[in-house]
């Protein structure tokens, strides 16, 4: 009797369990140390070849956890965004929900953010330049949505340059990560008692400088002259 094929949705969580070991591996022995048989003997219970038939290579593999960490991550900020109404409220939501994201899914964040891996460029060329091509899409969503949430939040008091717009998430971004990579590698921990301590002043500092930003330009602005 032949083997009944199975339905889309149980292939989708046998390709998630899979991302999550990937993740674990890649966490534990580094990218250099992840294979496709240690994956697949050692935490699935299957051979290679079968986890061949979900995906097509060790990179493919590599870049479908990216992406899923890229699309986990922008899940998060467009909850936080429809979470307020006003801009300043839903930007101050999406860094809360950027922060958490960093601290709690450090595994991904490593990964996505901190490490010295493979990124686009390096798969251009090559069979795995479709997948790469995806993740970066994926990674530039998150951005994306940053820019437009600033944008919105800017223009409720002046007009503002795509420059003006990218300096503050480079420096939003910038203080934000800073800490997360200090509390993921435990740098922190050398310099304060409790360095989570610090998750809400940091936060409040960054609101503090976004409204004297605000009332600044507010005042520059020609209709206020």
């Amino acid at each position: 009797m032949p083997k009944k094929s199975r339905t889309q949705q149980e292939v989708d969580t046998v390709k998630e369990e899979i991302l999550g070991h990937a993740l674990q591996i890649i966490q534990e022995r580094g990218l250099e140390g992840f294979t496709m048989r240690r994956l697949a003997e050692e935490r699935l219970g299957l051979k290679a070849a079968t986890l061949y038939s979900y995906y097509e290579s060790k990179d493919h593999l590599y870049l479908a956890v990216l992406t899923r960490g890229f699309q986990l991550l922008y899940r998060d900020c467009e909850h936080a965004y429809n979470s307020a109404t006003a801009s300043m409220a839903r930007l101050q939501a999406m860094m809360r929900a950027y922060l958490r994201f960093g601290i709690e899914q450090a595994n991904f964040y490593n990964l996505m953010f901190t490490w010295h891996v493979p990124r686009y460029q390096d798969y251009v060329g090559t069979p795995m330049e479709a997948a790469a091509q995806y993740e970066l899409e994926e990674s530039q969503k998150v951005y994306l949505f940053f820019i437009k949430v600033v944008r919105e939040l800017i223009e409720t008091v002046a007009p503002a340059t795509d420059d003006q717009i990218r300096a503050y998430i480079i420096y939003f971004w910038s203080t934000l990560h800073g800490y997360i990579a200090g509390i993921n590698n435990q740098i922190l921990a050398y310099m304060h008692d409790n360095p989570l301590l610090l998750r809400e002043p940091i936060l409040e500092n960054l609101f503090k400088y976004i409204e004297q930003e605000l009332k600044q330009m507010a005042e520059n602005s020609p209709e206020a002259v």
